[in-house]
C-alpha cells in the first residue's frame, strides 16, 4: 500500500509542478505574499511575458 501512495503523491506532485503551482508557491514566499486573485494574475503576467519576450531560434 506504501507504493501506491508514494505513486500517487509523486503524480500530484508532477501535476502541481506542470500547473505552476508549486512555482506560485515559490513566489509567494520569495515575495512574502498571500495568495490572491491579484496576486496570482501579477505572477502569471510575469511568467507569460517573460517566456514570449525571450528570442527564439529557428
Amino acid at each position: 500500500m506504501t507504493a501506491l501512495r508514494r505513486f500517487f503523491r509523486i503524480l500530484a506532485g508532477l501535476l502541481r509542478e506542470l500547473a505552476d503551482e508549486n512555482a506560485y508557491q515559490r513566489h509567494l514566499a520569495a515575495h512574502g505574499a498571500t495568495h490572491s486573485a491579484e496576486e496570482w494574475r501579477r505572477f502569471s503576467e510575469h511568467r507569460l511575458r517573460a517566456k514570449y519576450t525571450r528570442a527564439k531560434c529557428c
